[in-house]
């Protein structure tokens, strides 16, 4: 049985399938989710729930989840960095 280890990067390539790998893909949406829910709820819920929302609300909403996704993302890739290549 081989165990199926994460995979590391030198290159830009490889940074992408660090990102898109299954396991750490699943984990920075589940960051990402929650946190991005925890700051939704403090910055936009009342705006939502007045029926104040507008475009605008919603764009920054959505700013909301993915700021969390890309530090998430940026964590990962720092901590699965292989030294020693030149980006």
């Amino acid at each position: 049985m081989a165990i199926d280890s994460p995979p590391t990067w030198q290159t830009p390539v490889q940074a992408l399938e660090v990102v898109l790998y299954r396991r750490h893909l699943s984990r920075t949406a589940l960051v990402a989710a929650v946190v991005g829910s925890v700051l939704f709820a403090i910055n936009h819920l009342d705006t939502v729930l007045e029926g104040a929302a507008t475009t605008a609300t919603w764009v920054k909403a959505g700013v909301t989840y993915l700021v969390p996704f890309v530090v998430s993302n940026i964590g990962l890739l720092v901590g699965t960095h292989r030294p020693g290549a030149q980006p």
